[in-house]
């Protein structure tokens, strides 16, 4: 088990992107991570949306399907790592799809047991794990033991499914497991993404003795700073709060915790971004019509962080062509 004093990827207070599915593919991971990168501050590390693992070890076309990285050293094209995260309920199986992730190329594998939608649950994946905690046990043992030692594994978690009432029982269970680190979305599976985010009750798991990043509600740098005063730790990944200003990251690290301030020296303006979701426009998809989709999904959070996002919205919200989204796009510098 690691120890939280001396993982060298912990050496500094680390900025994760999250995995977010349907939301944080690809080519919006490709996205964030360079605007990060070229803003100075680049990601430490993503982690994949979760790969669903059920019947079989999964073939290799799985994995770089949802992990195209895995194709240049598991890094996008600004350097950043991805991380290979598994979502299941049978521990043998996966440890072994773990092992392949990791022939693959996979630099870290990551365990999902937060994801809240229905029908993942509904087949024993994601937060329901959480009120069985000894299959949690279980699943992370399997994967630590299969894997090779120096290829880290972690899990992510939500704070219980229907309430905190065994929120003991998952500590120990990670705490027993091997896992290198842990990743808590701090609201319930029935708390969904309500706010608040309950970041105090991060502070019990951090008697563990590995690494403890805190996840959930952090849209700015007031948010950000109430989460590590809160929860305890300095460690934070950062979800749809990124998604809606890519430049989180950069006002983030540049909180001094000390001295309770933020200081702020750079933030991404419209016209900067407007290059970036052309870019984005012109990534790759199944088609234009799931490319357009997906970048009208990504626009229409951009309204929450950018007051010209909300103009662009209305012009566009109709519109399928994407030569004409972009033509919008430019017009709107």
């Amino acid at each position: 088990m690691s120890n939280k004093h001396s993982n060298p990827l912990f050496s500094n207070p680390v900025r994760l992107l999250a995995p977010m599915e349907g939301l944080t593919d690809p080519l919006m991971r490709q996205i964030l991570t360079q605007i990060a990168a070229d803003l100075g501050r680049p990601y430490d590390w993503s982690v994949s949306e979760f790969i669903r693992v059920t019947q079989t070890v999964l073939p290799a076309h799985v994995f770089y399907k949802y992990v195209p990285e895995l194709h240049h050293d598991a890094k996008t094209a600004s350097g950043t790592p991805i991380h290979i995260q598994l979502l299941g309920s049978e521990a043998q199986l996966m440890a072994e799809n773990a092992v392949f992730a990791c022939e693959l190329g996979a630099p870290a594998i990551d365990i999902n047991f937060g994801c809240p939608a229905k029908t993942v649950n509904s087949h024993r994946g994601g937060s329901v794990l959480l009120d069985e905690p000894e299959v949690m046990y279980q699943i992370i043992s399997a994967v630590r033991q299969a894997v090779p030692s120096d290829i880290p594994v972690s899990a992510k978690i939500r704070l219980g499914y229907t309430d905190t009432s065994r929120m003991d029982d998952i500590r120990g269970a990670i705490d027993a497991s091997g896992a290198d680190w842990l990743t808590i979305h701090a609201r319930t599976k029935t708390q969904g993404y309500k706010p608040p985010a309950y970041w105090e009750k991060i502070q019990g798991f951090n008697s563990l003795d590995i690494p403890v990043i805190a996840n959930g509600e952090i849209w700015n740098t007031e948010q950000a700073k109430l989460c590590i005063r809160q929860s305890g730790t300095s460690h934070l990944m950062l979800g749809r709060g990124a998604v809606t200003r890519p430049d989180l990251i950069v006002q983030v690290d540049k909180i001094d915790v000390a001295n309770d301030e933020s200081l702020i020296t750079s933030t991404l303006l419209w016209s900067d971004l407007i290059t970036h979701q052309i870019r984005f426009l012109q990534g790759e998809a199944k088609n234009d019509v799931v490319l357009v989709g997906r970048y009208k999904q990504w626009l229409g959070m951009l309204t929450k962080g950018y007051m010209e996002a909300q103009s662009l919205w209305n012009e566009i919200k109709r519109q399928k062509d994407k030569a004409a989204i972009i033509a919008a796009l430019q017009a709107s510098r």
